[in-house]
């Protein structure tokens, strides 16, 4: 089932993604907050990484009514070995299954179309809902380590699997 839709992320997102930058349930395990005065700065940067082709950034929209409903994207993960899921998804769009559908739908297109072995996500051990949504799409816990303040699990999905 596909009630939602993602799109490359355009200019004209902006002020849907300044909404999540500035949500402090939204942001709680990615940082904080993004001030508004670094927030236009930070989209600019995610729009130019796009356009170079080093990263994917998608809208997540509605198929009923095309109400933005967050964010998702694939790009390299710090290791700089594997790509990595990332999201983000406004409050009163959280446990109806919308994450689940586009997630799924980006790690087919990460293993079909960008021929990847292996797609990460890192997360905090503290944000209990992601852990259990990564579970839920067949990503397993594969490294627990301390970074940006907080004890983070790097999940994996594999095709050998």
């Amino acid at each position: 089932m596909n009630r939602s839709k993602f799109c490359m992320q355009l200019g004209s997102d902006y002020e849907h993604v300044k909404k999540l930058y500035a949500d402090v349930n939204v942001r709680k395990y990615l940082g904080g907050i993004i001030p508004e005065i670094h927030a236009l700065n930070k989209f600019m940067e995610t729009l130019d990484r796009a356009n170079r082709h080093q990263s994917f950034y998608w809208a997540v929209t509605l198929k009923e009514n095309n109400t933005f409903i967050g964010l998702v994207s694939l790009e390299n993960h710090r290791d700089g070995l594997h790509m990595e899921v990332s999201y983000e998804f406004s409050p009163n769009n959280w446990g109806h299954g919308y994450a689940e559908e586009v997630i799924r739908r980006l790690i087919l297109y990460a293993f079909k179309e960008l021929n990847q072995s292996k797609l990460i996500a890192e997360i905090q051990s503290a944000n209990l809902s992601s852990c259990r949504l990564l579970e839920k799409v067949g990503m397993k816990a594969e490294q627990t380590l301390y970074r940006y303040g907080a004890e983070q699990v790097i999940t994996a999905y594999r095709t050998d699997r």
